[in-house]
């Protein structure tokens, strides 16, 4: 489909990625302190403390989901997401909201640069300051290696048959679950997953940031356990389908876009 963006759109869009992969390994200043919400359990001190601040929630007409903030140029931050956080709104307007409880009118910066990927990028410009997320090396995790997920549950469970939108919540809605590692398949699903997991997730948890046991960014979330569309949820980027046995052990786990292959996207297109 091609593009809808006009010549210096695309030259806007290529230059931001440019200095996102220039500055994917440095590391980002502290942010000022916050007030955060509750954790949902016990995790790393310093983990805890870093996903309260990188992790956003995206706010639109229709859809609520999560995002990382991975860039700050000037007054301009960028988030990490997912694309079907963004893309199903029907008016394309969006509100991020921060770590310090503030929300800001953000963009959508449409581009095909992730083609089939389950990502997207977003931006607001404000003269506040906040903590950019650290990339971490996704390509270094081990099966069993602790990681924690984060994000802004649509949902709260009430009772075991009542549940309440947290759209309104604020802050409070904010979750962060520990697990581990639970698969690296050689290849990846066919929208770029490819990190499996044993945290739990929700609904309105996509684009959240799965981090390492040092709070570096290693992953996006985007599939929780147990999807209702069984096995063809999980047809790999050839297009075929695992076999019974891998499908088992794939839906019983959450699933990321590596961190890695936010990367190569972004290095190819600057090639």
């Amino acid at each position: 489909m091609p593009c809808p963006y006009g010549l210096w759109q695309i030259l806007a869009i290529s230059l931001l990625l440019t200095g996102i992969l220039n500055g994917l390994a440095r590391e980002t200043p502290e942010h000022l302190s916050t007030t955060h919400p509750v954790i949902s359990e016990p995790v790393n001190q310093q983990v805890s403390e870093i996903a309260n601040l990188v992790t956003v929630r995206i706010l639109s007409d229709s859809v609520s989901g999560s995002g990382v903030i991975i860039q700050r140029q000037g007054q301009t931050y960028t988030v990490l997401t997912n694309n079907h956080v963004v893309a199903d709104n029907k008016d394309k307007t969006y509100q991020v909201l921060t770590a310090d409880g503030r929300t800001h009118i953000a963009k959508w910066l449409r581009s095909t640069q992730f083609g089939k990927v389950d990502l997207a990028l977003v931006q607001f410009t404000t003269s506040e300051t906040y903590r950019v997320a650290e990339i971490g090396n996704s390509n270094k995790l081990s099966v069993g290696d602790a990681v924690y997920a984060a994000g802004f549950p649509n949902w709260h469970w009430i009772n075991s048959n009542s549940i309440e939108k947290t759209r309104n919540w604020g802050l409070k809605a904010f979750k962060l679950t520990t697990g581990k590692v639970g698969m690296l398949p050689d290849q990846s699903l066919e929208s770029g997953y490819q990190l499996g997991y044993t945290n739990d997730i929700a609904e309105g948890m996509s684009g959240g940031p799965v981090l390492d046991i040092s709070g570096k960014l290693v992953g996006i979330n985007g599939k929780s356990k147990y999807p209702l569309g069984g096995i063809d949820v999980f047809k790999l980027a050839d297009g075929s389908l695992p076999t019974q046995a891998v499908f088992r052990q794939m839906e019983a786990l959450s699933w990321a876009i590596p961190i890695g292959t936010f990367q190569q996207l972004v290095s190819h297109r600057k090639a």
